[in-house]
């Protein structure tokens, strides 16, 4: 569908009738993230997985033309979702899906039923130890190159999936190797130097996003990689502050943790969407 003079592409499963789930991926996957899990919950909810511009088979136009940053690929997602006429919906938030979500929260709180949370972070204290060396990119962006060579390196594109896995044998290593294979397009270099700059308005919302958690009190899954070292578990814990009744799961898992405890995360959120049906 072409939203704002870019072509999008998203996955959509399940009877239309039925309540609405929409995924938001992570960094530097896409909707195929979810293609085990969809399967699993399209048998009673209508589900939505886009992919963001830059990411997967949506289009990428040159930064030059095009402004990316978070509120950017959040005003294509609620434009998608305004001209599929999904008016109410649960969100699920992974990653980068996490400020794209909290962006759709604050701008349309009505249209929220419920909020499940996978290694998608909204505090400080989640923070795992590469994000000082970001936070010096933050403030110098081209006095570190470095940071943006690492950040989008093989090596690194591999440890986003198995760094703390207990359950390498869960792993397919197709996915990281079509997530370098998209980092090294033409064009891919610029799009995700500029949204990792523009990371720091994430940081920065942090507290808005917690005013938000604590005034509208959404019912709230949290099901999170407790191995995960980008996001650790404390950012998966540390919903319980805002949101005392949500249901926080520390799972042994990883940053992508859907590659090792998808059949089990799948029936939590069934489970969960059960307890709180729409009315």
């Amino acid at each position: 569908m072409q939203i704002d003079g870019v072509g999008i592409f998203y996955r959509e499963a399940g009877p239309k009738d039925a309540p609405t789930i929409v995924l938001l991926h992570g960094f530097p996957t896409s909707s195929r993230q979810y293609e085990t899990l969809i399967p699993l919950l399209a048998a009673r909810y209508h589900v939505i997985a886009p992919d963001y511009p830059g990411f997967g088979q949506s289009d990428a136009p040159d930064p030059s033309s095009f402004s990316y940053t978070f509120d950017r690929l959040a005003k294509v997602t609620d434009d998608l979702l305004a001209r599929l006429k999904i008016d109410r919906f649960s969100l699920y938030i992974h990653d980068y899906g996490a400020p794209i979500g909290f962006r759709l929260m604050l701008a349309h709180p009505d249209r929220i039923h419920a909020l499940i949370i996978q290694n998608g972070n909204a505090y400080q204290e989640g923070l795992g130890k590469k994000w000082a060396g970001i936070a010096k990119f933050w403030a110098d962006p081209e006095g570190h190159p470095e940071i943006v060579d690492t950040f989008l390196s093989l090596e690194t594109t591999i440890q986003r999936h198995v760094a703390g896995s207990t359950h390498l044998e869960r792993y397919n290593p197709d996915a990281w190797l079509s997530e370098f294979a998209h980092l090294s397009k033409p064009g891919q270099r610029a799009i995700q130097t500029a949204l990792l700059y523009d990371y720091r308005t994430n940081v920065a919302a942090y507290p808005e996003w917690q005013a938000w958690l604590r005034e509208h009190q959404p019912p709230t899954l949290v099901v999170w990689g407790a191995n995960d070292p980008s996001f650790i578990s404390a950012g998966g814990a540390a919903f319980a502050k805002d949101v005392p009744d949500a249901e926080i799961n520390l799972l042994d898992a990883g940053h992508f943790a859907l590659d090792e405890k998808n059949d089990e995360i799948a029936r939590l959120i069934l489970d969960f969407m059960a307890k709180h049906p729409e009315r």
